[in-house]
């Protein structure tokens, strides 16, 4: 394989399955001496397109999601879920379910730089560890500036109509191709996964691939 191989995810930053499930390729990609042979590209999903630009209580949105009283049992999930991957959740500083829309056009604009990887990562600590807004202007363009980027140039691209426009359009053609619930990954174009799949599932997915490359 000498050209890099391909893979697009798509994922929303309020989803914790699309956390572990970005945590859990990273892994197999290192288990497999595979990290500098891919070539990532994130692609926008909104779990919540009509979450309120404020968002809203997360214990709230749990409850009318799920049914009342489940917010606990779904996070002991998700953590045990997690544990094998290095990920963890600090559930008492995310209080706040967050519209996601600004966050894309953040990892769009990062990515015309090829710096989307770690402005997705950047996004998830910043939300599912530290609690962070990032659904806020201002958070993110402080987000922005610590990753190293200039923080008028990430307000403008916050306020970017045209960015805007294209991460809507992103998100309709995940929809229109079959993508229904992420994290979804496209390998080299063809070959789909979906879910947040544990490392023999991607160790599988690599022979595949690579025995077809070959």
């Amino acid at each position: 394989m000498k050209e890099k191989l391909p893979i697009a995810i798509v994922s929303d930053l309020a989803c914790p399955w699309c956390f572990i499930g970005k945590a859990r390729l990273e892994k197999a990609l290192e288990s497999h001496d595979l990290t500098e042979r891919v070539a990532i590209t994130w692609l926008p999903y909104e779990l919540n397109p009509d979450m309120p630009a404020e968002g809203m209580d997360r214990t709230a949105y749990l409850d009318a999601k799920f049914g009342a009283g489940k917010r606990k049992e779904i996070e002991i999930r998700l953590s045990e879920a997690a544990l094998e991957s290095g990920v963890t959740f600090n559930w008492a500083r995310v209080t706040k379910s967050v519209n996601t829309r600004m966050a894309h056009m953040l990892v769009a604009a990062a990515s015309t730089v090829q710096r989307g990887t770690e402005m997705k990562a950047a996004l998830f600590k910043a939300y599912w560890q530290d609690g962070r807004d990032i659904g806020d202007v201002e958070t993110l363009v402080a987000i922005a500036g610590e990753q190293g980027f200039d923080e008028q140039a990430a307000r403008d691209e916050l306020t970017n109509e045209e960015l805007r426009e294209t991460v809507i359009g992103l998100e309709a053609h995940a929809q229109q191709v079959g993508v229904t619930g992420v994290p979804f990954f496209i390998i080299d174009g063809k070959l789909a996964v979906s879910g947040a799949q544990t490392g023999d599932v991607w160790a599988q997915v690599f022979k595949q691939v690579l025995s077809d490359a070959a």
